[in-house]
């Protein structure tokens, strides 16, 4: 340490009180350097936790270590780390952004990741459907959907949505080249009725149209099919598929094309497929297109619409399409007999392909020959159509005035939301520069000096916000170069989130470099507040990490990059900018002022005579070698002359300008005015009384707490989705799922047990039932039901004669053929076929069990012959079973034996799911359920967007609580390694977790219900208030004095950052508000400013109360004085000399034989402080045992006004701890905290200073003021001899 910033020794002439006993070196001398307070411990002038000064020694060591490298090389720490960030920036061109909702929520290293990877690996995909959905509403909520007009609306929409095209890869695309459909059967050779079915086939579409006639013009086809022979344009309007099928039957059968009609006619009967909608009530009988099969041709009354939806509708194959009437009426409400009385919604859902179908269907087809086709291109025409599909819906709105003037239509795709998290999931330009504009505008302002414009740290401070707004994007470039992926949450979050905490740094860095004289170098700057900060942002680093463990994708990577961002934020502010403040160092030399300092001229200062001088005297530290330091020969010392303002001078007679500018400084305020209103015991009474209301009232209202995100939050506001997903979640609560069965199972023998397994999920609450208040077939019963019916026909013609145990005859049935060659299969690959089963095997036993040994062959019959219930069963069997066309003039009776199963599904729909404890209920009965069958030896899990989403509430408290635990244990470790006392940490961490509980009580009072989103927040409040405690704390352990005027102390030092901090963090939270993410706003912005009110109050006002009645003891109790260390002693190196003995001050030599003057300037070195730089020491002869001047240390002395700011170690004495010693001690205030007297025979070392002073400015203007002065230096030390010093000038 050189010279220059070394203390002074306090004047105690007359009855003045030196302002230096009140600087940071003397009542906070740990927080300033600690090895000064070593050197107090060790020479027994104080007691205290020599570890925990120890420890921050080393710290301060490293730390001033480094701000020494820095303030040297300046100019190439700002070049290299120019170089680096920018580096880093460049990486944001690498960011790859997950918008697609699967990719956030699914729990990561969970059950639901391992089951999803189980099922992609087995059939492909994740998805297991695909919808568009269609829901209509009445603007008036009280107005009922269920009549005539509604329903035609809705019809009209759907007919131009259903109808458009896409134009993608040279091709066009419609709906049915991506819609699901059921299969048709397939035919050896080629025939015009089979391409007349696959034309005349429709699309899967679930609607209530379809209990009317008027739906069967949802199914087209586009062209009408023509049949020979039949005078008539088929479409599904006009079409009666039974009757159609018998006329052709009749009409081809006398030209012997050899086509199966029978196997049609079979496939129709299975799926129940018979006049199609000609019998079904028109919605308007009127209407001339309306068949006269139907039941109100020609009525002039209205159809009942509630009463003909009530129970659901049907599709033109009734035995599959049996739509429930909670699937497609919303809002029902229903008279005594259950029938639909009123509705308030209509819903349709369109059937759609998954990608890996549609990449399958189209698969070596002529029309994708050209396209490279893959399941990428299949993704993107399904996406380019839904597209189409809603952008169709808003032109028919805006077209048609009668619909919109009634209505309201909301259409709603996975496409569509995808898109929607990928447009805002881009970081928003606007709102970023407005948060960095109003950040610099602050601290601008804030760090305005109108008074003493050369000291201002505004420039230094704008430089320090875009500094971290740097440093912010070079850390999410890092991000991105570490294959970090964005979201939404990071993209809209973290930039504001770190600039806020970022800024904070900045503050803490530049209220420490206002308080500091151009001597002061950067190192010292860095030794004062580097822990701190240090300290502050490695805890809040540690928690954003520690929430990194929450196993959800999106706040994962939110977490990690906040860490990373806060790490990044942390190196520009301990390297970048303090090369900064080195640079701004020179500014301030030079007298510039703070803004446009190229463009005004130097501030001059004024020469004013000094009344008292203060001399230098080193401390113990040896980090200034090598200095260089101006000699001052013949006790002439620089005068002090404080900078004004020459554009402000108009004459010595007038008073500057810049005194009559206001001025406000948070430090003086929080010293004599908020931390004396604090220590008020009625503000103590409210304040802790308010708090433990406060608490008991949280702890109430957090036992109230719900869980829950609803996918409506993750949708901006007043989007069509947005207003689709409220009415979907209000009136329908729909969702599809399915009960998956995996591989390692034995499905021939454990059929039973798949039934008992379907059939335990009519006893979970919200599964959509049948009429027959049981479940829909699943795969296994729809199998076992064609097999029942081969058996039952092939046991009638047997009976007949038409078939023998060895051969059929021609008059026996296709069916009955496909059974005997069913019946013959042993199961056995080398001995497929056994004819002597025919009289014992069935292909169904009693008990209702398939035969076990033929089941794979079986599998492969019916999956190929009965393809409309193979395909309607939704049973995605994996592998899929093997192709056996039968054909029943063909003799080969060997069946190819399917795969064993590894993958089969059980679809369900579920409804009323309207908030998150009911999912939640839902999903612990489904896993319940689950884990019960898997205990019975049935592998599976249940799928679907309820587990997808909402999976993560079933664990989340417990891991909450698991890491909140963690993050509580890291910080009382680290708290007590920084202070090294455990009750001071346990006090911190006392306070945390009350404002912990005040957050849960805020989030219960604002309807902020517990998810991932709030839970990383929650614990980012930990890190974060841990800051705001550990801050005070420190000041208060580092301060001397008892706890009153510690708690003081501290205020003082932390109350000017803490609120700057917060009040840029608030205004970088607030930016969120204009997100258009409701998630944002409510679980960010919300969430966070309650984290910042809460933090301020308790860590502002509860927290130093609980400190001046709980306080821990301070670091550093001087023995000497209660509220101030003993005046540092130097460290002389005697060295012999020819006339007498000399001292050299750290490495300034000086003797009586004179030297010759200094001619120093203000451009190398500040030579306004004076430093006694010769000591003689007195003969031996001289004998004293007392001081011969006392030191007034009567702080109730009133003070006189002093013209000179003293030069300190730490910081210009502050004016308010001269107030405060004024207020101290009249006998209507309490008594003052600290005692006024001291032994004499502690008093070490006595000044009395003549001197003459000899000031030279570089404008040759030379002040001078001579006296004569006999100086006489005592050193009394306890328990040895009195050694005492005579000087004479």
């Amino acid at each position: 340490m050189d010279r220059d910033s070394l203390p002074r020794v306090p004047d105690t002439h007359g009855d003045v009180v030196d302002e230096k006993l009140f600087s940071d070196l003397y009542i906070r001398t740990s927080w300033v350097d600690a090895q000064v307070a070593l050197d107090q411990i060790d020479k027994g002038k104080a007691r205290g936790s020599r570890t925990a000064i120890y420890l921050r020694s080393v710290f301060q060591s490293h730390l001033e270590t480094l701000g020494s490298s820095v303030q040297k090389h300046a100019g190439k720490v700002l070049f290299v780390a120019i170089l680096v960030l920018s580096t880093f920036c460049v990486g944001l061109k690498s960011a790859q952004i997950h918008s697609k909702v699967h990719q956030l929520w699914i729990q990561e290293g969970g059950r639901l990741e391992a089951e999803l990877a189980y099922t992609r690996k087995t059939i492909g995909e994740d998805e297991s459907a695909t919808h568009q959905m269609l829901i209509q509403t009445a603007h008036d909520p009280n107005v009922s959907v269920l009549h005539p007009q509604a329903l035609l609306a809705h019809l009209e929409v759907l007919l131009r949505a259903t109808s458009v095209k896409v134009h993608l890869y040279d091709t066009e695309w419609g709906l049915r080249d991506m819609c699901n459909m059921p299969s048709t059967p397939s035919f050896e050779g080629t025939f015009l009725i089979e391409q007349i079915l696959n034309h005349l086939i429709p699309c899967s579409i679930i609607t209530p149209l379809d209990c009317f006639w008027e739906g069967s013009q949802l199914l087209g086809p586009e062209t009408a099919v023509v049949i020979p022979g039949l005078n008539q344009r088929l479409l599904w309007t006009t079409l009666n598929p039974a009757s159609v099928m018998h006329y052709m039957k009749e009409k081809m059968s006398d030209q012997k094309t050899g086509f199966d009609f029978e196997t049609v006619e079979q496939y129709m009967k299975r799926a129940a497929i018979g006049s199609g909608y000609m019998e079904k009530p028109c919605l308007n009988p009127q209407n001339p297109s309306c068949p006269d099969t139907a039941p109100n041709k020609n009525s002039t009354q209205p159809p009942d619409v509630g009463a003909i939806l009530s129970g659901g509708c049907y599709g033109y194959a009734a035995k599959h399409m049996h739509w429930p009437e909670q699937l497609i009426v919303g809002g029902a409400k229903r008279n005594r007999s259950g029938h639909l009385r009123k509705a308030q919604a209509l819903q349709t859902v369109v059937q759609l392909m998954t990608e890996k179908e549609m990449f399958d269907q189209w698969q070596g087809h002529y029309k994708v020959h050209h396209l490279g086709w893959s399941q990428e291109k299949a993704a993107e025409v399904l996406n380019a159509w839904q597209r189409n599909f809603s952008r169709e819906v808003e032109q028919l709105l805006r077209k048609q005035s009668r619909i919109a003037a009634n209505y309201d239509i909301f259409v709603f795709s996975s496409a569509a939301l995808d898109d929607i998290l990928a447009k805002f999931s881009h970081p928003s330009a606007l709102s970023i520069v407005i948060g960095v504009a109003f950040t610099v505008l602050y601290a601008f302002c804030t760090l305005l000096r109108w008074r003493d414009p050369v000291r201002g740290q505004s420039s230094v401070g704008v430089a320090g916000v875009l500094l971290m707004c740097f440093s912010t994007a070079a850390g999410l470039g890092l991000c991105a170069l570490l294959g970090i992926v964005f979201n939404a949450a990071s993209t809209q979050v973290v930039p504001f989130l770190a600039l806020g905490l970022g800024v904070d740094h900045i503050f803490m860095l530049t209220a420490a470099y206002a308080e500091s004289n151009r001597r002061e170098q950067t190192k010292l700057i860095l030794k004062k507040v580097g822990p701190s900060i240090l300290f502050g942002a490695c805890s809040t680093a540690g928690s954003f990490f520690a929430a990194a463990f929450i196993p959800v994708p999106a706040l994962k990577v939110f977490c990690l990059q906040a860490a990373i961002v806060m790490c990044s934020n942390l190196a520009a502010a301990l390297l970048v900018f303090p090369a900064l403040i080195s640079l701004d160092l020179r500014r301030r030399t030079a007298g510039r002022a703070d803004i446009f300092c190229c463009c005004f001229p130097v501030w001059k200062e004024q020469p004013k005579v000094i009344a008292t001088v203060q001399p230098v005297l080193p401390i113990n530290n040896n980090n200034g070698r090598g200095a260089r330091h101006p000699k001052i020969c013949n006790n002439r010392v620089p005068l002090h002359q404080p900078a004004q303002n020459p554009l402000l001078e108009q004459g010595k007679s007038i008073k500057p300008t810049s005194a009559m500018l206001p001025s406000f400084s948070l430090a003086t305020f929080a010293f004599e005015h908020y931390a004396p209103f604090l220590m008020c015991s009625w503000v103590k009474f409210l304040s802790v009384t308010g708090f433990l209301a406060a608490l008991f009232f949280s702890l109430f209202a957090s036992t109230r707490l719900q869980d829950g995100l609803d996918i409506i939050d993750l949708v901006p506001k007043h989007s069509n989705e947005h207003k689709f997903l409220d009415a979907q979640t209000r009136l329908f609560g729909f969702y599809s799922m399915y009960a998956v069965t995996q591989g390692n199972f034995e499905y021939p023998t454990q059929q039973q047990l798949l039934r008992d397994y379907h059939d335990a999920f009519v006893r979970v609450p919200h599964v959509i039932k049948n009429d027959n208040g049981g479940l829909p077939d699943f795969w296994l019963l729809h199998f076992r039901d064609w097999l029942s019916n081969l058996q039952r026909i092939f046991d009638e013609e047997i009976r007949d004669g038409r078939l023998t145990n060895e051969c059929w005859f021609p008059n026996a049935s296709s069916d009955a053929i496909l059974a005997y060659k069913l019946i013959v299969q042993t199961g056995h690959v080398d001995n497929p076929v056994d004819k002597g089963l025919v009289a014992t095997n069935r292909l169904v036993n009693s008990d209702g069990n398939i035969n076990h040994r033929a089941f794979y062959n079986y599998l492969s019959a019916w999956a190929t012959n009965d393809v409309f219930a193979y395909g309607a069963s939704q049973g995605k069997l994996y592998p899929e079973p093997r192709q056996y066309y039968h054909q029943p003039n063909e003799y080969d009776l060997k069946i190819p034996k399917s795969l064993p199963l590894v993958y089969a599904q059980m679809p369900f729909y579920l409804h009323g799911l309207t908030d998150t404890s009911q999912i939640k209920t839902l999903i612990g009965h489904i896993r319940d359920l689950s884990l019960k069958f898997e205990g019975f030896g049935l592998p599976n899990y249940p799928s679907g967007i309820p587990f997808i989403f909402w999976e993560q509430y079933m664990t989340l408290r417990a891991s909450l609580a698991m890491i909140l635990a963690c993050v509580f244990a890291a910080s009382l470790v680290l708290v007590s390694l920084l202070l090294l006392s455990v009750w001071a940490a346990v006090l911190v961490n006392l306070s945390v977790l009350a404002s912990l509980v005040q957050i849960f009580g805020a989030m219960t009072l604002l309807g902020i219900k517990l998810s991932a989103i709030p839970a990383v927040i929650l614990i980012l409040s930990v890190g974060m208030m841990l800051c705001f405690n550990v801050l005070i704390c420190l000041g208060f352990m580092t301060s001397v004095g008892n706890r009153q005027r510690r708690v003081q102390l501290s205020m003082q030092m932390s109350l000017g950052p803490l609120v700057h901090g917060m009040l840029t963090s608030g205004v970088a939270v607030f930016m969120l508000s204009t997100s258009p993410f409701e998630f944002v706003i409510r679980h960010f912005c919300w969430l966070l400013l309650v984290v910042l009110c809460v933090g301020a109050c308790n860590s502002l006002l509860v927290f130093p109360i609980l400190l001046s009645i709980l306080g821990p003891e301070a670091e550093l109790v001087p023995l000497e004085h209660p509220d101030r260390i003993s005046t540092p002693s130097p460290l002389p190196v005697r060295s012999s000399k020819r006339s007498g003995k000399a001292y050299v001050v750290q490495g300034s030599r000086s003797s009586r034989s004179g030297c010759q003057k200094s001619h120093h300037h203000h451009n190398h070195k500040d030579a306004n402080d004076p430093s006694l730089t010769t000591i003689t020491e007195e003969p031996q002869s001289w004998k004293s045992s007392n001081s011969s001047i006392q030191m007034p240390n009567d702080w109730s002395a009133p003070l006189p006004p002093r013209e000179s700011r003293s030069a300190s170690y730490a910081a210009p004495p502050p004016a308010y701890h001269k107030a405060a010693a004024q207020h101290q001690g009249p006998p209507s205030t309490p008594p003052p905290p600290f005692p006024v007297a001291y032994p004499p025979e502690l008093q070490s070392i006595v000044v009395q200073p003549e001197v003459t002073v000899e000031t030279t400015h570089s404008d040759s203007n030379t002040t001078k003021v001579t006296a004569t002065a006999n100086i006489k230096v005592e050193l009394v030390t306890p328990g040895r001899a009195v050694r005492s010093y005579n000087f004479t000038s």
